[in-house]
């Protein structure tokens, strides 16, 4: 038995049908880094917050408890250990990582007590367990606690595998992009 054959036109149409394929996928590619830069967009690719693309919204008052920011983690070793780790994807930030997207869970003055999972002010935090290792089975030290210094913040996600400051602690509220505003997300 013969197996027809079919033919979608002569190599050069398919090179040329290709050539156009990747040209579109280059300048969608293209053209999203370019609103991620002058727009102040964002694509999440981690379970963190929902999947998709998110605006950058400026935040014009000092980060409030329940504020869902981006924000550019310090060039400390607990970070540099992360991206080693392959917590933090690379980006725009300082050090070559993506901004982090986090809700603001404790400011200045708040005082945080870490064990199976996360407390401020004496309140339980909903779906704050820790991880005692990672998806790699590496062991993962929780921060120890504490009052969040002047100017920080403590930010959490309620995706158990979140890296967030159950692990890295308070973060200078100076690396605050803005107000993370979903503009296109999928959350499964």
């Amino acid at each position: 038995m013969k197996i027809p054959v079919f033919a979608f036109g002569t190599r050069s149409a398919q090179r040329t049908h290709a050539v156009v394929l990747l040209a579109l996928a280059a300048s969608f590619v293209g053209g999203g880094v370019a609103a991620a830069i002058v727009g102040g967009f964002r694509i999440n690719l981690t379970p963190s917050e929902p999947l998709g693309l998110w605006r950058i919204v400026a935040l014009d008052r000092p980060a409030a408890r329940g504020d869902l920011v981006f924000i550019c983690p310090p060039q400390t070793i607990a970070m540099r250990e992360a991206r080693e780790r392959g917590y933090l994807r690379s980006g725009t930030c300082p050090g070559g990582v993506a901004p982090l997207i986090k809700t603001v869970i404790a400011v200045a003055g708040q005082h945080v007590e870490i064990d199976a999972g996360v407390t401020i002010d004496g309140r339980l935090v909903p779906s704050s367990d820790l991880a005692e290792r990672d998806g790699s089975g590496r062991p993962m030290k929780p921060f120890p606690g504490g009052i969040v210094p002047d100017e920080s913040v403590f930010l959490h996600s309620p995706f158990r595998g979140s890296y967030d400051s159950r692990y890295f602690g308070p973060l200078p509220a100076s690396g605050i992009l803005g107000l993370a505003q979903p503009v296109l997300t999928y959350a499964p």
